[in-house]
């Protein structure tokens, strides 16, 4: 199984900066968790709230960072036209020299998904299979296709396009953890990239997928996690259910039913990722519980002294899986 990777999601939504915050200061951010030894760099991507554009965002680290992997966490192509998606992607990868990890979604129910469709002048029916077809005619395109006639995108005579830095493109996973995103993920994508509030059931999705038709060894088993470091529990808790009602407009008793919070002193949250990577996790995408640059900052700090104990964790569950 593959060594441990730890990356980190860069606040670029408003609803995470203070009124002083200068969102020019997210390249330095991003440089700054390199230093901190994070092997990833991770942007959301979304038109619900005023955020930085994430491709846009992932061009801009490109040329300011040197070894970390750039990643979406997750894109969500549908709000983009296919073609021009692809030629974006194959650049950033040819910007970043190799480094683009790309995980994408379909959008969800509600006003975080279906109002987005209508906004894209797309229907909303279908829009799983919408999603693998666009996954595949960027792969194509990748390759050096001219044309693609899938059930539902269909291009003819396409030009030469951008090929990017790798042959067949960057690494494309899957967020979402229903039992057809299981299937989905073991049949065609590259990685795997939920947020289930408990270990057991990350363990469990993930023999799914890898039972799905490809080694377990084919697929990056991810995770997106929401995590504050403080002085206990109780303070952990009460700093993310302020980042909750600003980021999603729901108190954190909502949101932590459906997503990955880790909060506590540094030992308790270490505890509470090393039960993901007991699961299975090799590649943590952590988001940082704080409003405000300053406050990110702090985190980023506090969570970058964890990376060695992490990473140590997954060390030990690889020998004793005998992975």
């Amino acid at each position: 199984m593959a060594a441990m990777d730890i990356g980190v999601l860069l606040p670029t939504g408003t609803a995470q900066w203070g009124p002083a915050d200068d969102p020019r200061e997210l390249v330095a951010l991003g440089r700054r968790a390199e230093r901190l030894g994070f092997s990833s760099l991770f942007v959301n991507d979304s038109l619900v709230s005023p955020r930085i554009e994430a491709l846009t965002m992932l061009a801009a680290l490109a040329p300011a960072t040197e070894n970390v992997t750039l990643g979406t966490a997750a894109l969500m192509p549908f709000l983009r036209r296919p073609v021009q998606a692809a030629q974006a992607l194959a650049s950033i990868d040819l910007l970043s020299g190799g480094r683009l990890t790309v995980a994408v979604g379909a959008g969800f129910p509600g006003r975080f998904g279906r109002p987005l469709y209508a906004l894209s002048e797309l229907p909303w029916g279908r829009r799983f299979a919408r999603l693998d077809e666009t996954v595949a005619l960027w792969r194509v395109l990748w390759d050096g296709a001219g044309a693609f006639h899938g059930e539902i995108l269909r291009f003819a005579d396409i030009p030469p396009m951008t090929r990017p830095f790798r042959p067949g493109g960057p690494p494309v996973w899957l967020g979402g953890a229903t039992p057809a995103a299981l299937a989905r993920t073991g049949r065609m994508y590259d990685g795997w990239l939920p947020y289930p509030p408990e270990p057991a059931d990350y363990a469990s999705g993930l023999r799914a997928a890898a039972d799905a038709g490809r080694s377990a060894a084919d697929i990056t088993p991810a995770l997106f996690v929401s995590v504050r470091i403080d002085d206990d529990v109780e303070t952990g808790r009460r700093a993310l259910d302020g980042y909750a009602r600003a980021t999603y407009g729901m108190p954190l008793e909502e949101l932590e039913k459906i997503q990955a919070v880790v909060a506590g002193s540094a030992g308790q949250v270490r505890e509470s990722l090393g039960q993901y990577v007991a699961a299975g996790v090799r590649h943590l995408v952590v988001r940082l519980g704080a409003l405000g640059l300053p406050a990110q900052r702090d985190q980023l700090e506090r969570v970058a002294d964890l990376i060695p104990a992490v990473r140590a964790a997954a060390d030990h569950a690889s020998r004793s899986d005998g992975s």
